[in-house]
C-alpha cells in the first residue's frame, strides 16, 4: 500500500518556528501538484499550501508570508516551512496529493491519508 509518512510536528511557542516532512513510498515526480493540509479540533480538514512540479505555490491567506512549501523530488518527499506559528496554526498536518493549484481537492494518487504529524502551539 503506498504510505504519506509526515513527520516533525511538535508542542513550539507562539513565534517559533517548525519544518514538516512528508515521505510518500512511491515516486512523486509524476504528481504534479503536492500540498500540505491541516485539520484542527472540531473544524474541517483545510489546504494550507500546495506545489507543482514545476515549483509554482499557493498559500491560504492565513499562512502567507509565514508557511514555505518545498518539494525534493529525489527523495519523494514534500516540506512545509512553518515560521512566526500562531496558536491558531494548531492541529494535525497532513499532506497529499492535490488536484489543482487553485483547487483544494485531494487528488486520487495516493487513495488515503497519511497519520499525520500534530503541531500544537503555545500562548
Amino acid at each position: 500500500q503506498v504510505q504519506l509518512v509526515e513527520s516533525g510536528g511538535g508542542l513550539v511557542q507562539a513565534g517559533g518556528s517548525l519544518r514538516l516532512s512528508c515521505a510518500a513510498s512511491r515516486s512523486i515526480f509524476s504528481i504534479n501538484v503536492m500540498g500540505w493540509y491541516r485539520q484542527a479540533p472540531g473544524k474541517q480538514r483545510e489546504l494550507v499550501a500546495a506545489i507543482t512540479s514545476g515549483g509554482s505555490t499557493n498559500y491560504a491567506d492565513s499562512v502567507k508570508g509565514r508557511f514555505t512549501i518545498s518539494r525534493d523530488n529525489a527523495k519523494n518527499t514534500v516540506y512545509l516551512q512553518m515560521n512566526s506559528l500562531k496558536p491558531e496554526d494548531t492541529a494535525v498536518y497532513y499532506c497529499n496529493e492535490v488536484l489543482g493549484l487553485w483547487d483544494a481537492r485531494v487528488g486520487p494518487a495516493f487513495g488515503h491519508w497519511g497519520q499525520g504529524t500534530q503541531v500544537t502551539v503555545s500562548s
